[in-house]
Formats: C-alpha cells, sequence, structure tokens
C-alpha cells in the first residue's frame, strides 16, 4: 500500500507562495481524531459523568466498572484473533457457558481437584474453537455458520451435562475477590497483545486478514493458522466463562447470552475493522471499558434498561461507520 510521501500519493501541494498545504494541519487532525475516536471517546465519557454523577468518580464505582469490564473484556480478546484474521465468532459466550458448566461438573460431581478441572474446562472451550476452525478451514464453511452451529452444540451441552440446572463450584471459589477478575483480564490483555506482536501466529493473522489469498502465496498455511486463530479464542471464552461463574461460585446452563455481541461490539469499537487486517489489544480493552462506563452511567442517570438497548445499539453503529471512515481514509 502506498504511503502519502511517494510520488503521485501526496496529500496536497503547497500553494505558489510555499505556504500551508490545504491538507495539513486538518488532515493531520482528522487522521489523529480517526485512529484514537475510542480513546477519546472514553476519556470524554469519563469526564462528561464526573460533572453528571457525582457517585461515578468513587474508588468504589471505578473498581465496578472493571470488574464489569473484564468478562466482556477477555472474551473480546480472543474474539480479537479472529476479527484480525478477517473471521467471525459468534460462538464465544456458549462456549464460555458450557466451560464453566464443565468446571462445575467435574470439580464437583466428579470430585477432581480444582487446578485439574480448571484446564480441562479450558481444554473444552479450546476443543470447540479447534471444531470451528476445522468447519472452517477443512469444511469450507462460512465463519458465521460454522461459529452459529456451535452457538447452538455448545449451548446444547451445557444443558446436557447440567441437566438444566445450576452446578455449584467448591467452597474455595466462595473466597475469592472479586477483583481477581480485572487481575485475570490484564493478564489475558497481556497475552493477547505478545500473540498479535510477537508472534509468528499472530503475524499471520494480519496476513490472513489483510488478503488471504496473498497470504497462501507467500507461505503461510492458512488452514493451520486458522486451526489455531479459533481454538485462541474458544480458549479465551472459557477463561472468560470460568471468571464469570467463580463470582457467584456456581455455574449457569444459560449464562452469557447474548455477550458475543458485546464481545464482537467492544473489538469494532475499540477500532478493529470488520474487514480483517487491523486491530489490537489495547483497542479491545478500550472497546470493553468504554461499554462498560457506557453501562455504568446509563445506570446512575437512571435511564430505562429498555433505552439502554437502543443507545448501545447506536454505539455500535456509530463505531462501524467510523471504521468505513477510517479505512476510506
Amino acid at each position: 500500500m502506498a504511503t502519502d510521501t511517494q510520488p503521485g500519493h501526496r496529500l496536497s501541494s503547497k500553494g505558489p507562495g510555499g505556504g500551508r498545504s490545504e491538507g495539513g494541519q486538518p488532515g493531520v487532525l482528522r487522521r489523529v481524531l480517526l485512529d484514537n475516536g475510542a480513546l477519546t471517546a472514553l476519556v470524554l465519557m469519563i469526564a462528561a459523568m464526573t460533572v453528571l454523577s457525582d457517585n461515578f468518580f468513587s474508588t468504589q464505582n471505578l473498581t465496578n466498572i472493571a470488574i464489569q469490564a473484564s468478562v466482556t473484556a477477555i472474551l473480546a480478546f480472543g474474539v480479537t484473533f479472529v476479527i484480525v484474521s478477517g473471521g467471525i465468532d459468534l460462538s464465544v459466550g456458549s462456549v464460555a457457558a458450557f466451560s464453566a458448566i464443565m468446571l462445575g461438573y467435574l470439580s464437583t460431581e466428579q470430585g477432581l481437584p480444582v487446578p485439574v478441572a480448571i484446564a480441562l474446562a479450558i481444554a473444552t472451550g479450546t476443543a470447540c474453537g479447534l471444531v470451528n476452525g476445522m468447519l472452517i478451514s477443512y469444511g469450507k464453511l462460512p465463519p458465521f455458520i460454522a461459529t452459529l452451529a456451535m452457538l447452538s452444540i455448545a449451548r446444547g451441552m451445557a444443558l446436557v451435562v447440567s441437566q438444566g440446572e445450576p452446578i455449584l463450584y467448591p467452597d474455595v471459589f466462595a473466597d475469592i475477590d472479586e477483583k481477581i477478575s480485572v487481575i485475570v483480564m490484564a493478564g489475558m490483555g497481556l497475552i493477547t497483545a505478545i500473540v498479535l506482536a510477537r508472534t509468528y501466529s499472530g503475524r499471520s493473522m494480519y496476513a490472513i486478514g489483510g488478503n488471504e489469498e496473498a497470504a497462501r502465496l507467500s507461505g503461510i498455511r492458512v488452514p493451520r493458522q486458522k486451526l489455531v486463530i479459533y481454538a485462541l479464542c474458544g480458549g479465551f471464552a472459557a477463561v472468560a466463562g470460568i471468571v464469570m461463574a467463580s463470582r457467584l461460585a456456581s455455574a449457569q446452563p444459560d449464562a452469557a447470552v447474548g455477550y458475543e455481541l458485546d464481545a464482537i461490539a467492544a473489538v469494532v469499537i475499540g477500532g478493529a475493522s470488520l474487514a480483517g487486517g487491523v486491530g489490537k489489544a489495547s483497542w479491545t480493552l478500550i472497546g470493553a471499558l468504554i461499554l462498560a462506563v457506557l453501562r455504568n452511567a446509563l445506570n446512575l442517570l437512571e435511564v430505562s434498561t429498555f433505552w439502554q438497548q437502543v443507545v448501545i445499539g447506536a454505539v455500535i453503529a456509530l463505531a462501524v461507520l467510523l471504521d468505513t471512515l477510517r479505512r476510506r481514509a
């Protein structure tokens, strides 16, 4: 892709007197705002709510926002891998619930040690992701269809294993501080950043999302990398499910319904492109925080839950519109 310093691709030329180019400062400002719109929006939201509500900027409320954002952020980190590679995963909410149910079933009803049960629960989510990757890579199913099928399968398996009833976790989970979820969120975010920036698979994700055929011709084994991508997403969903269930020390088979939409929204609001090839862990975290701050703000302002859905939907639409404008720019 040509840069704006190459011949024939300059933003503008200087006038006769060598003055400021007509696309200079405004063009740079526009680019900065487009590239950092999510962070700007988050800062403005925090500033506005600090003025509108005395309770917003309290330590307790900010802690609650971070805790509320944790599950969405962990899910969204996994979805970031998929969206960067040009795919989509609609199954993460169901996979999270199924993995949480498996942890409860293995640790409580089967009596396995908690660390072993946690490892097997994460393996369950990873396996669901691998199935998604196989259906997409080798079965040639569109990601939308493959992951929609897994959404139903994983939810059904959660109901089968639990018999439609909540499963209590071992007593050790009752003693876990909710703030641990924020630490887990930070750790998963760090893993996401390292994978995307420092590993062969991460570089492959950007290449596949940018141009899958070019990535294949350059020697990247696209089907194998898609297995890695969707397996990672499934594993992250499992961690999110465990974190979510740990708060109540029980797993619900109907938990995390609709969370896949929040995860995708967080990635897009943060600045990743649904067209693929663009995205960062830090952007996804900002997107998840925007959703959490928005919901918290609407609650503090006593906005009806019905209108809250309207507002969040409008924010998602605006984020996609900004993504379109950014790609055109």
